[in-house]
């Protein structure tokens, strides 16, 4: 799912899952969590409505083509986990999607992460319902992880040749890490032991899912190895972007004060050094994904 390969021919439509209301609302879920996503502000260094951030080929006009364009693969890939598919069929419809989104936005990548993330947990999600079960966010990232991990993963044991690679696959070449593969192979912990919780804090301390997506944002970003900032920075600018990250929680977050202030500080530095959590950004993406799952918005 993440190569840039545009296949000669689509995928045949899939039947009208039994239960088509539940797996259109699993889609609905994933674009309205990638909408809150991209029209979050403020971002460090990442595009939002009023900036480009360290982007100079896209803008936020620029995700909501893509988003419109992946309105139908979510619920679609949703619906062939109701048929418990192997990854290869899954891998088919997110290529297809790949192809939708690059159309859609003149070749810029705006969605790839979250066409591999999201629709990994969706297809999760139409599997549990196959089974008897109501998708909740641990038994989601359980799914794939139980399902499909050693799928996943084989892209990581023989990469392609290093013209063909996704930008995760060379840094995961070039430094030895696993990237968005190894996350999702894993169950996605980093968005179950670092995002929800602190989305879940500050959502519960405030009623506010705003701020709460801006701490879970800086807290990803400090904890990750996140490969869009090492491919941008190398290991100086991830070691940058985790400690600019870790002052700003450290300064009680966006329970501070001047959290506006300082936040805005760190995105013109980011800005400044061309970096740009994008990693972060799309385990943003399934954080919010899997908080709406659980009904906690």
């Amino acid at each position: 799912m993440l190569e840039r390969i545009v296949p000669s021919n689509r995928p045949a439509p899939l039947a009208i899952p039994v239960d088509r209301a539940a797996t259109e609302r699993i889609g609905r879920l994933a674009i309205r969590s990638l909408y809150r996503e991209a029209a979050l502000v403020p971002k460090p260094g990442l595009v939002s409505p009023g900036s480009q951030g360290s982007h100079r080929d896209m803008d936020f006009s620029t995700f909501l083509r893509s988003l419109q364009a992946l309105r139908a693969y979510f619920p679609a890939i949703a619906a062939c986990g109701l048929q418990r598919p192997g990854f290869a069929r899954l891998r088919v419809l997110g290529i297809a999607a790949e192809a939708d989104m690059l159309a859609a936005t003149g070749g810029v990548n705006t969605h790839r992460g979250a066409i591999f993330n999201l629709g990994l947990l969706c297809a999760a999600a139409g599997r549990l319902i196959a089974d008897g079960e109501t998708p909740s966010a641990a038994a989601a990232c359980q799914a794939v992880k139980i399902n499909w991990a050693a799928d996943i993963l084989d892209g990581l044991a023989v990469l392609p040749a290093a013209s063909q690679l996704s930008h995760g696959l060379e840094v995961a070449r070039r430094y030895g890490t696993g990237g968005a593969r190894q996350e999702a192979a894993s169950g996605f912990p980093a968005a179950l032991e670092i995002g929800l919780p602190a989305y879940r804090s500050i959502l519960g301390a405030t009623g506010d899912g705003e701020l709460a997506a801006v701490q879970a944002l800086f807290a990803l970003i400090a904890e990750l190895d996140d490969t869009n900032l090492l491919w941008r920075g190398g290991p100086t600018g991830l070691a940058c972007g985790r400690r600019a990250a870790s002052e700003f929680l450290a300064a009680g977050g966006v329970l501070a004060d001047d959290w506006r202030e300082h936040a805005a500080a760190i995105d013109r530095d980011f800005v400044a050094r061309d970096l740009s959590p994008g990693g972060s950004a799309d385990l943003l993406g399934v954080t919010l994904f899997l908080s709406e799952l659980d009904g906690r918005d």
